[in-house]
């Protein structure tokens, strides 16, 4: 059995037809709505459209309703994709036929031209390059929320899932770092039906925090090293200047070789901290391999 995961705040405009879409397009399926604490019609509707629905009793988060989502689901496979209308279910069999070919997670990769902020659309550039940089392999689009993936294999990493928007961001980086499969599917993202919920002055500190958390979850010493070498090359630099023209080692130069070494050795811990997030992933070796 398939299952699909549409995690809804106030979607009443958008989710009956969204469900309607899926049940007439796929055959044993079901389809999971999660009402986040909605306070318009959005349950009745679902429900209407003949989808289960699971409610939170206030808002808790799209990663919480993603998390609930994912226990109450029945399939070996789940989708996940937002409400609103942003993705078009007729792109789910594309998503599925990548999953026969063997991959344990497969991302709906938007591609230019989909709906997007002009903001919104640089900083994801830059997840997805930082990604990449990070795992060795190339991440087209790290914060899609439509994505298909093995049951078994997501629910192992729930506990590390956010209970805000970056859940993508957490599950993507988890599934790399364990050695299992990822894929990408080209899809179009129309423009979402009602108001959204993301305000980018009120999450514009997620990008820092997104940044950190990329490296954290997969290979901290990619991210701390390459700092601690600047840090130590800006030192050595000043010293030499500061030795050449003054015949002395500055305050300075001290600074910034402690820091350093301390930068670096933050990376050695974190290292070993993220290895012992996923050592009862069941990823085990395959979490080494990748690793390097």
């Amino acid at each position: 059995m398939l299952s699909v995961v549409l995690p809804a705040k106030n979607e009443a405009g958008a989710v009956g037809a969204t469900v309607e879409r899926i049940l007439a397009l796929l055959a044993e399926v079901e389809v999971i709505v999660v009402d986040d604490g909605s306070t318009d019609e959005t349950r009745k509707t679902a429900e209407a459209a003949g989808a289960r629905v699971v409610s939170h009793p206030y808002s808790k988060g799209n990663g919480a309703a993603i998390k609930t989502g994912a226990r109450a689901a029945r399939g070996d496979v789940i989708v996940f994709m937002d409400a609103d209308g942003q993705h078009d279910p007729a792109d789910i069999p594309r998503l599925l036929a990548r999953m026969e070919e063997g991959y344990d997670m497969v991302v709906g990769a938007r591609q230019s031209g989909s709906q997007a902020s002009l903001g919104r659309g640089v900083a994801n550039g830059f997840y997805n390059r930082l990604a990449s940089y990070m795992t060795g392999h190339k991440v087209e689009d790290l914060t899609s929320g439509f994505r298909a993936v093995r049951a078994s294999r997501f629910r192992e990493f729930l506990h590390l899932l956010p209970n805000g928007f970056s859940y993508p961001t957490t599950s993507t980086m988890a599934f790399f770092r364990a050695g299992y499969s990822v894929a990408y599917e080209p899809i179009h993202a129309a423009k979402r039906i009602g108001k959204s919920h993301i305000r980018l002055l009120r999450d514009g500190t997620r990008f820092l925090l997104i940044i950190f958390k990329i490296g954290t979850l997969y290979s901290p010493l990619k991210l701390f090293a390459p700092i601690a070498l600047l840090m130590f090359l800006l030192a050595s630099g000043w010293y030499g200047y500061t030795f050449f023209h003054f015949n002395r080692f500055t305050n300075m130069s001290a600074l910034l070789y402690s820091g350093a070494v301390m930068v670096f050795l933050m990376g050695l811990i974190s290292e070993q901290i993220t290895a012992l997030m996923y050592r009862d992933s069941g990823g085990g070796q395959g979490s080494e391999d990748s690793a390097g």
